[in-house]
């Protein structure tokens, strides 16, 4: 069973179309970014997720029950982290998620070890008898992240959880969610698809409203500069049969849609980039050999998720 399936996801505010039928899955265990230019439709699709909107059609599933007809129970397998962390700055962090304990039907003792044991994963023991108004906004977001874990869920919904941070706070909070990801099913909204590249098993990414893109980054990758970009270095061997004609015959590999000669340091190597449909790095290789060549370099090139999200949300 998915942790989360979004069936036909559609939402209207008037006559501004929010979300115009997106579909998806996200297995138990995969950590996902779900991305998207301002105003694509995340922010909304996660509220209806998470139970604080109802869709204008389509459904929403978490751990297989349906969002809209049992909220209450879909909530209890969630914890979100909206935008701007729902906590209450005239509150002492402890009491605040002694608060949230008892919303979320913690018994008293529970609550004391459920808010020790997030104090210490996320990192905020030290301050549990301050005021949330005097820690700094990366400490913030640490409690809002702490109350979203504080009933162990094994779904987690995070919605752009640097924002407004500096970059030291940024790097503590990416290292949290991190170690997050490696226990539990992790939605994560942002903007810094650097992280995502380096964090995601997956990604989706969404605009105007639209699904454009559901995969790994590489499949991503591949699908939108249209095969997988491959960086070769050779060297003649037992012969060298020159560059022209190597490269004649690497456009002749099954698979192989465009060759493009490369420089190289050693003037004597031949330097390529092949543009291919799927992997071909077996077939490379065995051509290497069957032509006598030394193969120095067989490297993917991994494109910036920058450049892919502006190829696919430009316009």
């Amino acid at each position: 069973m998915a942790a989360i399936e979004v069936r036909e996801l559609r939402k209207n505010y008037g006559e501004h179309v929010a979300l115009r039928g997106i579909s998806f899955k996200v297995e138990q265990g995969e950590v996902v970014g779900f991305l998207g230019p301002n105003g694509a439709g995340k922010s909304t699709a996660m509220k209806i997720i998470t139970g604080y909107l109802a869709p204008t059609g389509g459904k929403a599933f978490v751990d297989g029950i349906e969002v809209l007809a049992d909220p209450i129970e879909a909530q209890k397998r969630l914890g979100y982290l909206p935008e701007h962390a729902p906590i209450y700055l005239d509150m002492r962090v402890r009491d605040f998620l002694d608060y949230v304990g008892k919303i979320r039907g913690l018994g008293r003792v529970e609550r004391a070890r459920a808010i020790d044991k997030v104090a210490e994963q996320c990192g905020i023991a030290p301050r549990l008898g301050q005021q949330i108004s005097a820690l700094s906004k990366g400490y913030r977001q640490r409690v809002g992240l702490a109350q979203a874990l504080l009933h162990s869920p094994p779904i987690l919904i995070l919605d752009e959880p640097t924002t407004g941070l500096d970059p030291n706070q940024i790097v503590e909070i990416r290292n949290l969610i991190r170690e997050i990801g490696r226990k539990r099913t992790v939605i994560l909204s942002t903007h810094i698809l650097s992280e995502v590249q380096a964090t995601c098993d997956r990604v989706i990414i969404v605009n105007k409203g639209e699904l454009v893109a559901d995969g790994s980054t590489d499949d991503v990758t591949a699908r939108t500069q249209g095969g997988q970009l491959l960086h070769i270095e050779l060297a003649p061997g037992s012969v060298d049969p020159g560059a022209d004609t190597v490269s004649e015959r690497l456009s002749a590999i099954a698979g192989v849609t465009r060759v493009q000669r490369t420089e190289v340091a050693n003037a004597r190597h031949y330097g390529f980039e092949l543009l291919t449909e799927g992997d071909l790095r077996a077939d490379i290789f065995k051509f290497a050999v069957d032509q006598g060549l030394v193969l120095l370099e067989l490297a993917p090139e991994r494109t910036n998720l920058e450049e892919v999200f502006r190829r696919l949300t430009a316009g």
